[in-house]
């Protein structure tokens, strides 16, 4: 089976949206265990630009978040369905993910 890890990251009060969303779909189930991800703390800064839509900061300001990133080992099939639920349930209008395929 070919898997894919997945790093999301969050601000730190929007983390259980994101965590809740992908519980929903079993998404975080593996070999017997519920709710299988990591979670490290991080600083998020960026600026948002005219025609942006932030849901934190302001536009020309520079934005410094309180971040956590979530990490979790998902099969390569689900990648798309992954993709959406995240897009669903978290509070940026971009927010990071990183898909990286796993040998």
């Amino acid at each position: 089976m070919k898997y894919i890890k997945v790093e999301v990251f969050v601000p730190a009060d929007d983390k259980w949206q994101v965590i809740e969303g992908l519980n929903e779909k079993e998404i975080l189930k593996d070999d017997g265990y519920d709710s299988v991800f990591a979670e490290s703390v991080v600083t998020g800064h960026f600026i948002p630009l005219e025609g942006s839509n932030p849901d934190i900061g302001e536009v020309g300001k520079p934005c410094e978040v309180n971040e956590v990133k979530l990490e979790f080992r998902i099969k390569a099939e689900e990648k798309d369905e992954v993709f959406e639920i995240i897009k669903s349930n978290h509070p940026y209008e971009v927010p990071v993910i990183n898909f990286i395929e796993l040998l």
